[in-house]
């Protein structure tokens, strides 16, 4: 019997924005088992080695490099690939990178959001559109709710928060007649298998392993909503679908996160990692500000009204995550069939 999403999105078109990237890249490669027609459309991989290349991503997809802020090379992305759903990933998602050069957070984050769903108001076949954004698009810390004050008092989070408000304009003057329903997906840390960016927990982790190195662990008390990556891709792969097929009901915010006890902080996860992978050297920075805020996500809306809930616990996410990287530096060959291994097995375990 096929699989709920295989019968839904076999065939559709669907353009991914943002899939060189590590969650994009995912997200493309579910899309592709699932036996829809995608095309992409990114910035060239950032990093060496990166999921993209790791992956053979490009094979049975059509690729395009490009920049989110070039909207003529977007338009005709677009124009040629027709898509019946987006799914918006590309972004400047570097909270240190946004403070040395805010211009182009805002430009890539913002008006890079707007580019798309300018360019979306003009394709007939289009239906739904999904833009993937980092819950530090909220104001303040806590427990955060989707209709809860955005903000943010750094570059990173205010470029967040003006996504939000981008999409929420666009919806209430352009996408209200139930033609084309838009949605935002606030998600989390994500962790697994092909993340090399720079500064970031696992893949410096990973980098100090591989280099047989110390791995200096900064800010070790800050805890953040951890989850595998596959969780919100389910997540926003749902919710395209019922964009689809229901018009406006699922327009709007959506939050994404992790059950509380998963939400851990920095030092747990780091010693979790190293434990599982069997070695690894961990030094701790103190803490620059022992208060640093703590925010959650309340998901009692995605569960009640879209049906999802975490399929992984955070253990589970980081042996998914160790079992990916080593199998890569064993065998860089092998990435997509363990990608291809771990995307089935994780359709099994959510149950949809």
């Amino acid at each position: 019997m096929p699989h709920p999403l295989a019968e839904f999105y076999q065939g559709k078109r669907v353009l991914v924005s943002g899939h060189t990237g590590f969650s994009g890249g995912w997200l493309a490669a579910w899309l592709k088992l699932l036996g829809a027609k995608v095309s992409g459309y990114g910035s060239p991989p950032s990093t060496r080695p990166n999921f993209f290349d790791a992956t053979l991503l490009d094979r049975g997809m059509t690729s395009i490099f490009g920049d989110l802020r070039d909207r003529e090379a977007l338009a005709n992305v677009f124009a040629g690939s027709q898509p019946e759903i987006v799914i918006h990933y590309a972004a400047q998602v570097s909270a240190q990178r946004a403070v040395l050069d805010p211009v182009e957070a805002f430009a890539t984050n913002a008006m890079g959001t707007v580019h798309i769903l300018e360019e979306a108001r003009h394709i007939e076949p289009l239906r739904a559109v999904v833009i993937a954004n980092s819950d530090q698009c909220y104001e303040n810390s806590g427990s955060h709710r989707e209709q809860d004050p955005l903000g943010g008092d750094d570059p990173y989070s205010s470029s967040a928060a003006s996504v939000e408000l981008a999409a929420s304009a666009y919806i209430g003057a352009f996408f209200h007649d139930g033609k084309i329903a838009v949605a935002t997906a606030r998600t989390g840390s994500v962790i697994g298998g092909g993340d090399w960016a720079e500064g970031e927990l696992i893949p410096e982790i990973v980098r100090g392993i591989t280099s047989e190195t110390k791995i200096v662990v900064r800010e070790p008390s800050v805890v953040r909503p951890w989850q595998h990556v596959l969780e919100p891709v389910r997540g926003h792969l749902l919710l395209a679908q019922k964009l689809y097929e229901q018009d406006q009901n699922f327009s709007g915010a959506w939050n994404f996160g992790p059950r509380d006890e998963d939400a851990i902080a920095v030092r747990q996860l780091a010693e979790s990692f190293v434990k599982q992978w069997g070695t690894g050297k961990l030094a701790f920075n103190p803490d620059k500000n022992a208060s640093q805020p703590v925010i959650r996500l309340n998901t009692q809306k995605v569960q009640t009204q879209l049906g999802w809930s975490p399929a992984l616990t955070i253990e589970d996410a980081i042996t998914w995550t160790v079992e990916w990287y080593k199998t890569f530096y064993a065998d860089p060959a092998s990435s997509w069939r363990t990608t291809e291994d771990q995307i089935q097995r994780y359709m099994r375990s959510s149950g949809v």
